[in-house]
């Protein structure tokens, strides 16, 4: 099925998967025997890290295998990256080449050197002798060749580039300001690849132990079809409406998130049916494609599945995934909300037609959607309390008993799917399209949501690791797929039982190699940045970087989340989105905190690292090398680079919200109560959809320039009642530092007091600041309290004079930067303690009476133009 369109050819179906493939699992696929070896080398891949997931790891494995999972997971990445992606365009396809069969040997003997020679290894301490070092330095080509081949030749340049540095980083040419006393060989080898610093770190550990189970879960179920089955539902649900098709992409895209993390994979999946649809109704081959891109890539920031960076925040902010999740759910909702409306307006604006003859009230509509998916959430949580009656019951045999009813629930929904047609993927080039009915075709999938409602109870009830939360999910989607085809058959009448169970098992055998087969750029793209991590802790460069970039932005916290996103934004380009994640959170995370600190801004590291998240997501749509920007101009026939901007404009809000919730960190749900999370779920829902009416320069009708300027002013308002707030009443009072101990001793337990610290640093002798969050303690009298936080002021002509924390103490980490021992004393200039502030609700009085004069306005425009029309 070829299409044609917009500014070019649209790519037929067999193109999209080649191009499908060769971003994500390979475009090489040989025929025969060598197919089938390297579909069992990515089975074995699969099945060795479902069984490292597993409880009984520790029975099942060799201490040594699960110590040395790492290297393994690196040999299999390594072994297949080499197979399956051609050195070079003109590379052959169906074969493999003697030397790719040399390199993939090499490389996967290289990935395991640790695990062969792991006493040696432990006996030196981790130091590399002459042979260790020359095979890590091979082991590192290898690395970098893999890397380029699977995902660009941008990653493995970018990392040749940090290696480079810690070579010759000491050489005269090299600008005073990045130098460093340089690395011999064998200590840089030791540290990239022997030790746990460079290659084999945190971010490859979590590429094995999380992120390959959530990557395989998504295969397992694409492969059970509830991919499809999401897509028909959307349609189902609001293809009726005007500019159908693309709300439901966003919906669709919204779902099959779940089960994607490749952008690319998901514009592809779900765009080969929405965008003929969209191009239907009236939408250009270039919006059509900006609507996919734009909600396919956002599919990456919604829990509770995100994408591979997010297990990674778990690593590098010291917080549980369950955390990440609750932090990442508001931004993620209501930007899909503002997608929705953005998609919304231009139907009106171009006045499109509905698709079909269906009519369905608005109302009813979004009641039915509101409904399940409240319903969805109130079963994930309610669950727990049968959970709880039966391990009351029956404590010693509660997993087999529960296992039992959640197969029971299965068979049942299986016999309810039954009753209908399997659903079946449509054409949507057909003349005669019929939009699917929900209340047909629901029955038809409803089971698929059960190894999504084990995820969710795993993870946010039990509250048990991502790795064995995705395990049991795994485990459940294995007996779905064998089983689904020849139960079906059985509750259908019993005929042609046997067929369906052989279909089933190769479902679920196909399931487990694509998952395998997936997971080879995310390994190697993790292995790659951890170079760049190993660079940035051997060479202090990062302490470098966080001078340079407050130089460079003379200390303005604004000016320095813009240069983070814009470096984002441009690292972005080349490298994949965990990649990116892993290189600018390393590099700038701390920085910004930092310097948010310096500002008097207490920045959660959470937020600064959703922040660096969000803007390497919008890579994928920046023109000029937005790769899902241009997996959506080859099924529409437009043009990439107007595909790749129209979908930034429709991502203004995903640009707009980091900034937001670095300052209103109420977005991230941090230290909210229920009523307080609810009103601003609502709040933020109303500042993103004025937003985007600003924004797309259409309200209630065309927008004039004030009024749109007057729209964004009030989604500002919105979100940043504080901002205004402030000016009026400025929310901290500033006392004389000599006060501190006074101002503990008044203070209630739980309090928070605000340190402004100044003094030379310990490295440059500049004058530096910081800001310290002093919580008060229980204790009784302010100097107990004083005494519990390790500061140490002492009077001296009026100043407020610190020595150096003890070790141990909450402020030591904190000011360490600091000299304590120079002529130039370490005081503390300005102590701030809370002041009653009005309510910042009130500022949503005038905000609101300004969006009705500017509704008002528009309202009598719209019916003058109604009138002369």
């Amino acid at each position: 099925m070829a299409r044609t369109g917009g500014g070019g050819r649209a790519l037929s179906e067999e193109e999209l998967q080649q191009l499908v493939a060769a971003s994500d699992s390979g475009a090489r696929n040989p025929a025969g025997v060598v197919g089938l070896f390297l579909a069992a080398v990515a089975l074995c891949w699969s099945l060795f890290q479902v069984v490292l997931a597993s409880p009984m790891a520790n029975v099942l494995l060799p201490s040594d295998i699960i110590n040395n999972s790492r290297q393994i997971h690196l040999s299999f990445a390594m072994f297949l990256a080499f197979c399956a992606y051609p050195a070079l365009k003109s590379s052959p396809r169906r074969s493999i080449p003697v030397q790719d069969w040399i390199l993939a040997g090499a490389g996967a003997f290289v990935a395991l050197y640790g695990v062969f020679f792991y006493d040696k290894i432990v006996r030196s301490g981790g130091l590399a002798d002459d042979t260790d070092k020359w095979v890590a330095l091979a082991g590192l080509v290898l690395l970098f060749e893999a890397a380029r081949r699977a995902l660009g030749p941008a990653m493995a340049a970018i990392a040749t580039i940090f290696l480079l540095y810690v070579f010759f980083g000491s050489g005269s040419w090299v600008p005073d300001v990045i130098q460093w006393k340089g690395a011999s060989l064998q200590k840089a080898m030791s540290h990239m690849w022997i030790t746990a610093e460079g290659v084999f770190g945190i971010a490859l550990g979590v590429s094995t132990r999380f992120v390959f189970l959530f990557v395989l879960f998504g295969a397992l179920l694409d492969k059970a079809g509830a991919g499809n089955y999401f897509i028909k539902m959307a349609f189902g649900a609001l293809g009726h409406l005007r500019g159908g098709p693309a709300k439901a992409a966003v919906v669709g895209s919204a779902a099959t998130g779940l089960i994607s993390g490749s952008s690319i994979a998901n514009v592809v999946t779900t765009g080969t049916f929405t965008i003929p649809l969209m191009k239907r109704v009236g939408f250009t081959p270039e919006r059509a494609g900006a609507v996919e891109v734009a909600s396919s890539v956002n599919g990456q920031i919604m829990p509770p599945v995100m994408g591979a960076a997010a297990f990674l925040m778990v690593e590098y902010v010291g917080i549980s995934y369950v955390e990440v999740i609750t932090h990442a759910f508001l931004p993620a909702m209501i930007s899909y909300i503002a997608l929705v409306y953005i998609v919304h307006l231009e139907a009106v604006k171009r006045n499109m037609p509905a698709l079909g003859d269906r009519v369905v009230s608005l109302g009813r509509t979004v009641g039915g959607m509101f409904a399940f998916f409240a319903g969805f959430a109130a079963l994930c949580y309610l669950v727990q309390y049968p959970v709880g009656w039966v391990v009351a019951l029956v404590p010693e045999g509660a997993g087999w008993v529960l296992a039992g009813l959640v197969f029971v629930a299965y068979v049942g929904l299986l016999a309810l799917a039954a009753t209908v047609p399997d659903l079946e993927p449509d054409d949507p080039d057909s003349e005669d399209l019929r939009l699917p009915v929900v209340s047909e075709i629901y029955k038809s999938g409803l089971y698929f949501l059960l190894p999504i409602v084990v995820l969710v109870y795993f993870l946010m009830i039990e509250q048990k690791s991502p790795g064995l939360s995705a395990f049991w999910a795994t485990m459940l989607l294995f007996a779905i797929l064998v089983t689904q085809r020849p139960l079906k058959a059985l509750f259908r009448g019993g005929r042609e039982t046997g067929p369906a169970a052989i279909a089933g098992f190769r479902d679920l055998i196909g399931g487990l190699i694509a998952g395998a087969r997936n997971m080879i750029g995310i390994a190697l793209a993790t292995a790659t940045a951890g170079v760049i991590v190993g660079t940035v802790t051997l060479t202090g460069i990062g302490q470098v970087m966080a001078d340079l970039v407050e130089f460079v932005s003379g200390g303005n916290l604004i000016l320095m989340l813009v240069f983070v996103a814009i470096l984002s934004l441009i690292l972005g380009m080349g490298l994949p989105t965990t990649a990116n994640y892993i290189v600018v959170s390393s590099l700038m995370a701390g920085v910004v905190v930092q310097l948010g600190a310096q500002s008097g801004l207490i920045v959660p590291l959470i937020a600064v690292h959703l922040f660096v998240f969000y803007f390497g997501i919008m890579a994928d749509v920046t023109p000029p090398v937005g790769l899902a920007s241009f997996a959506a101009a080859a099924v529409s026939g437009g043009d990439a680079i107007r595909t790749g901007f129209t979908a930034f404009f429709y991502s203004l809000r995903t640009v707009a919200l980091p900034f937001v919730f670095i300052f209103n960190t109420d977005l991230l749900l941090i230290d909210v109560t229920w009523t307080q999370g609810i009103l601003v779920f609502i709040v933020a829902t109303v500042a993103i959809l004025i937003f985007t009416a600003g924004t797309m320069g259409w309200f209630i009708t065309r927008n004039r320039l004030y009024e749109s300027v007057a729209l964004i002013v009030i989604a500002f308002a919105l979100f940043r009642p504080d901002f205004f707030v402030n000016r009026l009443q400025p929310p901290f009072a500033d006392l004389p530092p000599a006060q501190l101990e006074q101002v503990l001793d008044e203070a209630a337990p739980g309090d928070e007091i605000r340190l402004r610290v100044r003094g030379p640093d310990f490295n440059t002798f500049a004058p530096r600041e910081t800001s310290l969050v002093v919580t008060v303690g229980d204790a009784a009298g302010g100097a107990a309290r004083l005494a519990a936080t390790g500061l140490m002021p002492e009077e001296r002509d009026g100043r407020a004079v610190l020595d150096e924390p003890m070790f141990g103490t909450p402020y030591a980490e904190a000011l360490r930067a600091f000299d304590f021992y120079g002529g130039e004393p370490v005081e503390i200039a300005a102590l701030r303690v809370p002041q009653a502030q009005p309510p910042k609700e009130l500022i949503y009085l005038p905000t609101l009476l300004l969006l009705g004069l500017v509704a008002w306005a528009q309202l009598g425009r719209a019916r003058r133009e109604e009138v002369s029309a």
